[in-house]
């Protein structure tokens, strides 16, 4: 499996001071629907990646859904059509968020979701 992390990633990982955790174009995220829709704002949250997935999932809107179904299995090179924007964040390691919008960007440390 190749991983590897574009300069845009990187730049981004060294804006906040932490090290670029790349992801594989094969890679699985979990993705909703929603984000293909062009719904803003755009969120991404990651977990410790586990064998053949990112530990990215990936929705957009206002609600985080609860729904089973809420989240499909999408190979990461797929976010470069469905939503580009997101792809320089993919970088991000495990624990860490983001929310994105038209002029808008937040990026944050989430320890919860490296808790098991």
């Amino acid at each position: 499996m190749t991983i590897s992390v574009t300069g845009e990633q990187a730049a981004i990982c060294a804006r906040f001071g932490i090290e670029a955790s790349g992801v594989g174009p094969e890679q699985i995220a979990g993705v909703a629907w929603s984000v293909r829709s062009g719904l803003v704002p755009v969120n991404g949250l990651r977990h410790e990646p586990a064998g053949d997935t990112s530990g990215w999932y990936i929705w957009a809107g206002e609600e985080l859904s609860d729904d089973p179904g809420f989240f499909v299995p999408l190979h990461v090179e797929h976010l470069t059509r469905w939503r580009p924007e997101v792809v320089p964040y993919l970088a991000l390691p495990p624990g860490w968020r983001f929310l994105l919008a038209p002029g808008h960007e937040d990026v944050w440390h989430d320890g919860s979701l490296l808790l098991a």
